[in-house]
């Protein structure tokens, strides 16, 4: 899995009125927390540093600089105004290599459906995965293969077999479905009358 870095500088101020000049000047505040911490770091990183981060399909583990601390963490969570959809502020959880992680990993479809061939209609369900592991296990993406799919099928959670890492997600969840169009649903009626 990919190393993204986000430089940081440590703020001084927690009250509003230094969150605002922080945003103001295309800064994002911060904060990371974690093992091997042993208190909450809050800090405020460039607003550009996170577009590789955050606007992607990907996910990275990050390496956090705050002012030459460095820091291995992961993307917590990402707060956005309601309306602006300007990113407001982040969290990250620091990680150690000893202990394991949850994370959430893409779901990559791979392979040519009988289903679609016949003319169903792909639909992916869940995008991610939660997955429990250590970090330098984690794979990019989790691939899905839907090459035995056809009309009408669906794929779970429990058809996949991870190495090196455990799935969080709910064996009975359907990762991709092969729908059948309303139009086909008509012709198999048709069919058997």
């Amino acid at each position: 899995m990919k190393t993204l870095e986000i430089i940081g500088f440590k703020r001084a101020n927690l009250d509003s009125a230094s969150l605002k000049e922080i945003r103001e000047s295309g800064s994002v505040p911060c904060v990371v927390y974690g093992p091997g911490i042993p208190e909450q770091i809050h800090f405020h990183s460039p607003a550009i540093l996170f577009r590789d981060l955050i606007y992607t399909p990907e996910v990275h583990l990050v390496d956090l600089n705050v002012e030459g601390t460095h820091i291995k963490a992961v993307l917590k969570d990402a707060q956005f105004h309601p309306v602006s959809e300007v990113l407001l502020h982040v969290d990250f959880m620091a990680y150690t290599e000893d202990r394991p992680i949850k994370f959430e990993i893409p779901v990559k479809v791979v392979g040519s459906s009988p289903g679609i061939t016949k003319g169903g209609k792909l639909e992916l369900k869940t995008r991610s995965l939660k997955v429990k592991g250590f970090a330098k296990d984690f794979p990019d993406f989790i691939e899905v293969d839907i090459s035995k799919l056809d009309l009408g099928k669906s794929f779970k959670v429990g058809e996949l077999k991870p190495e090196n890492f455990e799935i969080l997600t709910s064996p009975n969840v359907s990762i991709v479905t092969i729908g059948i169009p309303r139009a086909l649903r008509g012709k198999k009626g048709g069919d058997e009358e």
